[in-house]
């Protein structure tokens, strides 16, 4: 966010939510043995939309520290714009290979592909260099996770307990 500005809950509680979404459907992506390649392969493509929507809403982030990454940008901030970067070049390799190796959504699409070795190594290969960056990635954001976390989830439950133990002191 730029100076001075600053997000509603609604909004830190949308962008928590998808966040969530993302890490949990590629935490399911990663193992296609458990879930099967047609689960696989549509839950990862319909994650670009998720992946699509994330980026919207941090737009403004990623225009700041685009203009300002030569200059005056924290140490944080230049380190969690190159890890995006990364991520998102990473994105582009796991995609590209996964749909050069699909074995579900391409061929539902009426499309053929020769196969090729070389884009499964790929696409195994980028696929766990992702599963590093998305690690990096969570603990350069922690905070802010743990935040979320406390305001959306901890504290809501909390209150809850309160108003009964309120009620139960008001009946005794």
């Amino acid at each position: 966010m730029t100076n001075g500005q600053t997000q509603s809950n609604k909004q830190i509680k949308n962008k928590w939510i998808l966040d969530l979404t993302i890490f949990i459907g590629f935490l399911i992506a990663m193992d296609p043995h458990s879930t099967g390649i047609a689960i696989h392969e549509w839950l990862t493509l319909s994650a670009l939309v998720t992946i699509m929507i994330h980026l919207l809403l941090n737009w403004d982030w990623i225009a700041q520290v685009t203009l300002r990454f030569a200059g005056r940008v924290s140490t944080r901030s230049r380190l969690n714009y190159i890890l995006n970067w990364l991520l998102f070049i990473d994105g582009i390799l796991i995609m590209l290979s996964g749909i050069l190796i699909s074995e579900s959504v391409v061929p539902a699409l009426g499309i053929s592909l020769p196969a090729g070795f070389a884009w499964r190594r790929l696409h195994d290969m980028s696929a766990n260099i992702a599963l590093l960056l998305l690690g990096l990635h969570t603990a350069l954001h922690w905070d802010w996770i743990v935040n979320a976390f406390k305001t959306f989830i901890a504290q809501p439950i909390g209150r809850l307990f309160v108003k009964r133990d309120e009620r139960k002191d008001v009946t005794a």
